[in-house]
This record gives structure tokens, C-alpha cells and sequence, in this order.
């Protein structure tokens, strides 16, 4: 089976909009056949996205290092949960079983995954294509210093090409999975 990881925080965000976000995005994934990869967690939205990918009925596979396990609350009602020793792991092994990836709204731990896999994308590791899920124009100023790092020629074309983005999880997965 083919997998999307989904990069996602253990908090919900403000208000409802991003818990949302996370429902709408493993519907969406589970409904064109595709299965899903995650932190392993069971609250915020890692908890939102896990719950509503089994409630539509596709797989969901957590990975979750042995330190997080109590602190994110691993998830015991998904497909299968990775249990590894770092972060490290945890980061290998989300892209090993994976074949595409998006970034959700989130915090710094979501910035450092999707950093890590763009890295491993202009460093030729893997040759996954990487999205992010602007919802409500969260990434614009991400979006933002990118162009910049371009403009200051910090940053290959090539290199900057590879972030993919979409404002609606529809959109975005057409450009990710075409």
C-alpha cells in the first residue's frame, strides 16, 4: 500500500480550525486509497488526524519514540504503532514507510521533519515529493523566507521547487500524488 506522512503537533491550536484541518486531511488521503504515517500520538492533532483515518476506515501507522510515548500519549486504536529509541528513528522510519509527505500547521517539531525531509530531498536521500497544507495562509510567511533565501541566492531553485504547497488539502494532494 502507499503511504502519505502527515506531519503533525501534538497541540490542537487555537480554536477548532486546525483540528479540522487534520480530519479533512486523512479523510481526504484515506478516500483516494492512500494510507497514513504519523507521529504516533493520540491528542492534538496527531489525535484528530489518527482518529478520523480510522473512522473512515484506512490504515494509519504511528511512530513514536519510547520517550514521547506517555508525554504524546501513543495512540492505541491505529493500524500499527513503531515504538523506536530517538528522533532520529522516529524520522527515518516515517520516511521509509512513506511516499509522499505534508506539513500541517504546527510547531517547531513540525518545522523540524518538514525541514529534515526537504533536506534529505536536495541532499537526493529519498525523491518523495514534500507539501505543505497552507490552511488559512499559516505558511505564508514560511512561504515568505523561502522566496527570499531564493532572491539572496542562499537557496537553489531547484531546492526551493521541491516545498510544495496548497491551500486545500484537495489541491495539494493532486500536485503531490500526480
Amino acid at each position: 500500500m502507499r503511504r502519505v506522512c502527515v506531519y503533525c503537533g501534538a497541540r490542537s491550536g487555537r480554536g477548532d480550525a486546525y483540528l479540522e484541518v487534520a480530519r479533512e486531511t486523512a479523510r481526504a488521503i484515506i478516500a483516494r486509497g492512500y494510507g497514513i504515517v504519523y507521529g504516533g500520538g493520540r491528542v492534538g492533532l496527531m489525535g484528530a488526524l489518527a482518529d478520523a483515518a480510522i473512522a473512515a476506515g484506512g490504515e494509519i501507522i504511528g511512530v513514536i519514540p519510547g520517550s514521547l510515548a506517555e508525554a504524546e500519549i501513543a495512540h492505541a486504536g491505529i493500524t500499527q504503532l513503531h515504538v523506536v529509541d530517538s528522533m532520529h528513528a522516529r524520522k527515518a522510519l516515517l520516511t521509509e514507510l512513506s511516499d509522499a509527505f505534508i506539513a500541517l500547521p504546527g510547531g517547531i517539531g513540525t518545522m523540524d521533519e518538514l525541514f529534515e525531509a526537504l533536506t534529505w530531498r536536495q541532499l537526493r536521500i529519498h525523491d518523495k515529493p514534500v507539501g505543505v497544507l497552507n490552511a488559512g495562509g499559516y505558511y505564508d510567511p514560511l512561504i515568505a523566507l523561502l522566496d527570499r533565501m531564493l532572491e539572496e541566492e542562499l537557496l537553489p531553485a531547484s531546492t526551493r521547487r521541491f516545498m510544495i504547497v496548497g491551500n486545500e488539502i484537495d489541491d495539494l494532494l493532486e500536485k503531490l500524488l500526480a
